[in-house]
């Protein structure tokens, strides 16, 4: 008799549930759309993953049950079952593949069995059935208790999210034999062709666990198939037919390992390619289910042959789906046709560390050289950067990028100069970064205490727009053997690309090349702000939402930088108005996309008496500064300038705000209230008024009769700056070279022992020696 596949609806009301099963009755026909008549699509990178249409999701007894093996894990499953609902929503078609039914009716019997015990029998010291209930049970009575319990419970949750399912229960000959074969994936083709998620699971209560031989030739292809032993080979057997885009193998790691996690050197794979085969090591298989982590690696690759991305993940992970498909790096990712040769990020992280041993061995000297090295390659090879500048200028214009933007990536023979001049300041001072004595004790006789400088580490700088950075930036981590990671905007990447390959010419000289890299791969910040066991400080440079959505994101890695440059100038009474207008011009007007230029200035109230407040406005305009009044000076105008719309903004272009003050009290009670602790400025020929504002301002940098845009590294003399700080611990203001350092203590003696001090063998001196 041919046995074809039929489905019987559920009776419930609206009814979100089907069941399908393979046996001798009358069902459908195959006149359906076929699953593989759709074009295989094949992705070679993360952030293509979601194109993927087509998706299987299977899930590991160790991510469905509880630790404890009894039951299921509710609230895991649910996060899961609302992320498969997402993308189906999405327009993907959704298939899943699913353990459970024998843990899920395990805990039904085993609750049966229970019950069902006399007084006598669950008191008695000698009856252990109490104890060895779950493991005593037949694995297909719970399965055939658990089938319709778990699919009760899916088509529950899945109803929740107007989602309907359908169970596809499958044994061993719904493969071997070409008729239920052919039948099965018609199935499924027609599920999918009505909107339904198909839910698979074997038909454990009837048919032990399935195995085909891996050298069995699949009906009706002449091809050799897969070993179906569990539920990660039938996935990927699923997978294969169906034409699936993507294949997310749910399991209670975190992904493929070079080793065993638990051992030395062992490393997470990100990226699994079939070369990377004899790179593994397996240890033991899950204690639940029946697939260790060999099985999933042999049904990742089989599947991975046959044009499937496949991920192996854990299914733990809060969101883990969602994170896969919008690109993030969870997992190990599967695929046959890497994007590209580039290096793995974590392998230039190492290779960054390894580079800054390099330069801590390194005499100055040495480091200098390369420092100025690099200072006249700016010079020298000016037209090669210019060139590579003005492509990503016009792509950028093309593009639409903001003006502000567009002025920070703009780079000229000026700056080129300023930035070679800079470098080289940062290589004449560098002779006494690292390694200098900032301490030094005698403790006891013979027994020396020194505190002394050395590197942080391995640092990773994210910056917009600024190519000019990387120089700088490069040139601090080398005067502070820093290892170093940058990660520039997409919008300066010729630039970049130009200036890093002239990075990489000045350490090669000193033996150093691996130190600084450039991370051109299309890696989520994200990502690497996850990656604490490599990186130490994380410094961002840019917009105040990059700098903000680093610092909210990054959980175990410090970042120094600043969100904001709300910075104020304080117009005080005592003020003399032609250092005025001049100082108010230079702070708004001379390079208004940076985070030192004046976004609010506070003007004290007996300027409204007179000619000056519109000699200000009038120079303002004559620049073309579009002024907003606060509410204060609002107030005070009948015609005037639009009011902010907050005093808490940052600008950066022509644009600044205008507010009245009583005094100065309350200028600095403003700039507490509505600043960035950034760089605020006093006008003013009071000495008193000035220091004065000066103690009492809290911001980073604080100034008298100066512009704010001396709030900078290369003008306080540091040579350049990795950023501005506004935390209040390690560095603030303009960070540089010393902003890169820590400190590590070094104590010699000749035999000395605590023992010996506790016994008064010894005398404590504790002197202060001098550190040269």
């Amino acid at each position: 008799m041919l046995r074809i596949p039929y489905l019987s609806a559920g009776v419930r009301n609206n009814a979100r549930c089907f069941s399908v099963k393979f046996g001798s009755l009358n069902g459908l026909g195959l006149d359906k759309r076929a699953l593989g008549d759709r074009k295989q699509r094949t992705f070679s990178d993360r952030s293509q993953l979601k194109y993927a249409r087509r998706l299987v999701v299977k899930l590991g007894s160790a991510v469905i049950t509880r630790e404890d093996g009894n039951g299921l894990a509710l609230g895991r499953l649910a996060s899961i079952i609302e992320q498969v609902a997402e993308c189906h929503h999405e327009g993907r078609e959704c298939i899943m593949v699913t353990s459970g039914a024998v843990a899920f009716g395990r805990q039904k019997l085993t609750h049966e069995l229970l019950m069902s015990l006399s007084m006598r029998e669950t008191q008695s010291p000698s009856d252990h059935t109490r104890e060895d209930a779950s493991s005593t049970l037949d694995p297909r009575a719970a399965a055939a208790v658990g089938q319709s319990e778990l699919m009760a419970m899916y088509d529950a949750m899945f109803s929740q999210y107007n989602v309907k399912i359908a169970q596809v229960l499958v044994t061993k000959p719904d493969f071997y034999n070409e008729e239920t074969r052919k039948h099965l994936f018609a199935t499924l083709s027609e599920l999918i062709s009505l909107n339904i998620v198909p839910i698979i699971n074997t038909n454990d209560a009837v048919s032990p666990p399935m195995y085909i031989h891996d050298d069995t030739v699949v009906p009706g292809t002449g091809k050799k198939g897969i070993g179906i032993k569990d539920n990660d080979s039938l996935s990927a057997l699923l997978a294969a037919e169906v034409q699936s885009d993507l294949l997310i193998m749910m399991s209670d790691v975190d992904g493929i390992y070079n080793k065993p996690p638990w051992e030395d050197g062992a490393r997470m794979m990100h990226t699994y390619t079939a070369k990377d085969k004899d790179q593994v090591e397996f240890g033991q298989k899950s204690k639940v289910g029946t697939g260790g982590m060999d099985s999933k690696v042999q049904a990742a690759t089989w599947a991975m042959a046959r044009g499937v991305s496949v991920v192996i993940c854990n299914g733990k992970q809060e969101k883990a789906i969602k994170t896969i498909i919008n690109g993030r790096k969870v997992g190990t990712f599967f695929t046959d046709c890497p994007s590209s040769a580039t290096t793995p990020v974590d392998v230039l992280a190492e290779n960054a560390r390894s580079g800054s041993r390099v330069l801590q061995k390194l005499t100055p000297s040495e480091r200098a050289s390369a420092i100025h090295n690099l200072a006249d390659l700016l010079v020298d090879k000016k037209d090669q950067i210019l060139e590579a500048n003005a492509k990503d200028l016009e792509e950028a214009t093309k593009s639409g990028l903001e003006k502000p933007l567009l002025n920070r990536l703009s780079l000229s023979p000026g700056k080129l100069q300023t930035l070679s001049i800079g470098l080289k300041q940062i290589a004449d001072s560098s002779y006494e970064n690292v390694g200098r004595v900032l301490r030094k004790t005698r403790l006891a006789e013979n027994l020396v205490l020194r505190q002394v400088t050395v590197p942080i580490g391995v640092l990773l700088v994210i910056f917009e727009s600024r190519p000019d950075s990387l120089p700088q930036v490069a040139a601090l981590a080398m005067a502070s053997a820093n290892g170093l990671l940058l990660k520039g905007g997409k919008e300066a990447a010729h630039s970049n690309r130009v200036l890093m390959d002239m990075v990489k010419e000045s350490l090669r000289s000193v033996g150093a090349q691996d130190a600084i890299s450039l991370i051109s791969t299309r890696e989520e910040i994200s990502d690497l702000l996850a990656m604490e066991s490599h990186i130490d400080l994380i410094i961002p440079r840019g917009s105040s939402d990059l700098v903000r959505s680093i610092q909210k994101q990054s959980q175990h890695i410090p970042v120094l930088g600043h969100a904001e440059g709300i910075c104020h100038v304080y117009l005080d009474k005592d003020a003399d108005h032609a250092k005025a207008l001049k100082i108010i011009c230079d702070a708004k007007c001379d390079y208004p996309a940076a985070c030192n230029a004046m976004e609010t200035l506070l003007i004290h109230e007996d300027h409204m008496n007179g000619p000056f407040f519109t000699e200000i406005c009038n120079m303002l305009k004559h620049e073309g500064v579009k002024i907003h009044a606060g509410p204060k000076l609002a107030a005070q105008l009948t015609f005037g300038p639009s009011p902010a719309k907050t005093m808490k903004h940052e600008y950066g272009a022509l644009e600044c705000c205008i507010e009245i003050v009583k005094d100065l009290d309350e200028a600095v009670e403003h700039i507490h209230k509505y600043g960035s602790s950034h760089t605020d400025v006093i006008i003013t020929e009071n000495d008193e008024t000035a220091k004065q504002f000066m103690s009492s301002v809290d911001s980073a940098c604080v100034f008298h009769n100066v512009s704010s845009r001396f709030a900078d590294g290369f003008r306080f003399g540091l040579g350049a700056e990795v950023g501005i700080s506004t935390a209040r611990i390690h560095a603030r203001g303009p960070v540089g070279v010393e902003g890169l350092l820590t400190t590590k203590w070094i104590l010699e003696g000749t035999d000395h022992t605590a023992r010996e001090f506790n016994e008064g063998k010894r005398t404590w001196l504790h002197e202060k020696l001098p550190v040269n």
